[in-house]
């Protein structure tokens, strides 16, 4: 399930942006919002697979084929270590 707090996050970024009059300060909230979607757009996807969405259908979503989808958003898995 996705974290109650990002919804907040993004609200504070944005609060911050909307009220920044120095471009530089602006342009580092805007960078930091984009993490935080970046976050919940992983989040999101995570959620889906786990209510049984498909690749496909996800991949559907950004204009993806399911590969695409796949290769976006999969995690990759932790190796074993070497010995």
């Amino acid at each position: 399930m996705a974290d109650p707090t990002y919804g907040k996050r993004v609200a504070r970024v944005v609060q911050a942006l909307q009220n920044e009059p120095d471009p530089l300060r602006r342009l580092d909230a805007v960078r930091e919002c984009l993490a935080v979607l970046h976050d919940l757009e992983a989040s999101a996807v995570l959620d889906a697979r786990a209510a049984g969405r498909t690749w496909g259908e996800i991949g559907a979503l950004y204009g993806l084929s399911k590969q695409g989808a796949q290769q976006r958003f999969r995690v990759p898995r932790k190796s074993a270590p070497e010995v």
